[in-house]
């Protein structure tokens, strides 16, 4: 390693695309660091108690069929939790335990604020090097492989009032949040999901004839899945749930993962309605704007501390009355903001080499969800994961070290080069 950089590798982001790379590096004669804001795993800590991977964790190693969850070739979460849909707990702790195992260099609570390429001319290598400023001083490294993620970075939808609203990521357990506002109704004299089923919504107590939308106790703005599980847990906890979204994925199947509900989270949405458990699903609801239902002059002399919930208006004008704040369910912006003037982009996704290297910038590398290739995104574990030994070899190969012990990544499927299988209208990988 040049004296003039303190580390050849630094991976920004200890989650599975940062464990799973490093990991994949730790065979190679390189010498790395792996920078994390938090801990490890920390974005599966935030999630909400109840939810669960999509994907599906089985222990079919021996057959020669790896565990979907995996990051590694030889390891199984599916055996390792005794779990087939892990929480984001039990996630995060395979991936500590892989961490601690392989005996990766891991530094916690270093925030990478930014990323700055020399502006000498490349090397041999590819790279003229990189200075990470963070929380801790600046970092100088030859390569940088991003690996932040995207949860830890919520986004509002930019829709006006949202600030009314609470979003997912912030909600630590659907059964506890339903319990905090359940209670709030019930102190307020509104018994949870009492207004579910009237024939005609009430009229306006300023006497004016104003008619007032039926309302639920939580408006879900997003039916992606983050959306259908917290309509799903919190309707099981005793809420009434109106979940709007502009396409309604719960309509729809296809190929893509990313488009459409997975089985897992369609099968219980459908085990839930046919419960008649108190959801309505709304299509092509665009969310317009949130407002706070403020009391009538009647009302607030009555009683202090009335407060009616909140509208959320619809683009083609119509209203839905949340008792409750509207959860938003609007995603993730995603890391990539941080450096985004490292990259070109190609419409929605970065502009990326074959070996996953920003176009615009040389010696930078991503792994993870944001990587796309054909304009398929790899956003599940068991696509992005199959580019960490490709990154891992393309860095290893640069700065001559024996990439062999790679071999195994080839041999047991998790190292994907043809990119031909990644198709617009259908993803075999």
């Amino acid at each position: 390693m040049s004296q003039s950089f303190d580390h050849d590798v630094a991976i920004v982001g200890a989650g599975p695309a940062g464990i799973g790379t490093g990991v994949a590096l730790s065979t190679l004669d390189v010498e790395f660091v792996v920078l994390e804001r938090d801990r490890i795993g920390a974005s599966f800590r935030q999630w909400p108690a109840e939810m669960r991977l999509l994907t599906p964790s089985f222990p079919a190693n021996a057959f020669g069929v790896r565990d979907l969850n995996a990051i590694t070739p030889d390891t199984s979460p599916g055996l390792a939790l005794d779990c087939e849909h892990p929480t984001g707990d039990q996630y995060a702790d395979y991936l500590e335990a892989i961490a601690e195992y392989h005996e990766l260099p891991i530094e916690t609570g270093v925030d990478v604020d930014r990323v700055v390429p020399d502006d000498r001319a490349a090397d041999v290598e590819g790279s003229a090097g990189f200075t990470l400023e963070t929380s801790d001083g600046p970092i100088c490294a030859r390569y940088v492989i991003w690996a932040a993620g995207q949860y830890q970075y919520p986004t509002d939808g930019a829709i006006p009032g949202s600030s009314h609203a609470v979003h997912v990521s912030s909600i630590d357990s659907w059964a506890r949040y339903a319990d905090d506002v359940g209670a709030d109704l019930v102190a307020d004299d509104r018994d949870p999901a009492s207004t579910r089923g009237e024939e005609s919504p009430p009229t306006a107590a300023d006497g004016a004839g104003v008619a007032v939308p039926s309302s639920d106790d939580v408006a879900v703005i997003g039916g992606v899945e983050s959306g259908i599980d917290a309509a799903l847990g919190l309707s099981e906890a005793g809420l009434s749930v109106t979940v709007l979204d502009e396409e309604g994925t719960w309509q729809f199947r296809s190929p893509d993962p990313r488009e459409v509900l997975s089985p897992r989270t369609n099968e219980r949405l459908e085990a839930a309605l046919a419960d008649d458990r108190p959801i309505e699903l709304v299509p092509g609801a665009r969310v317009d704007r949130i407002e706070r239902v403020r009391p009538t002059d009647e009302q607030a002399d009555d009683t202090a501390d009335v407060d009616e919930g909140y509208d959320v208006f619809t683009a083609d004008g119509e209203r839905v009355r949340s008792r409750t704040p509207p959860v938003l369910a609007t995603g993730f912006g995603g890391s990539l903001t941080l450096v985004e003037d490292l990259f070109a982009f190609d419409g929605e996704f970065p502009e990326l080499s074959d070996r996953d290297e920003p176009t615009a910038t040389p010696g930078l590398f991503l792994v993870g969800p944001q990587v796309a290739h054909n304009g398929q995104q790899f956003c599940f574990i068991y696509k992005f994961r199959q580019r960490f030994a490709v990154v891992a070899e393309t860095i290893g190969e640069r700065l001559g070290a024996d990439v062999d012990p790679l071999s195994e990544y080839r041999e047991k499927e998790m190292f994907l080069e043809d990119l031909d299988c990644c198709e617009p209208d259908y993803c075999d990988c």
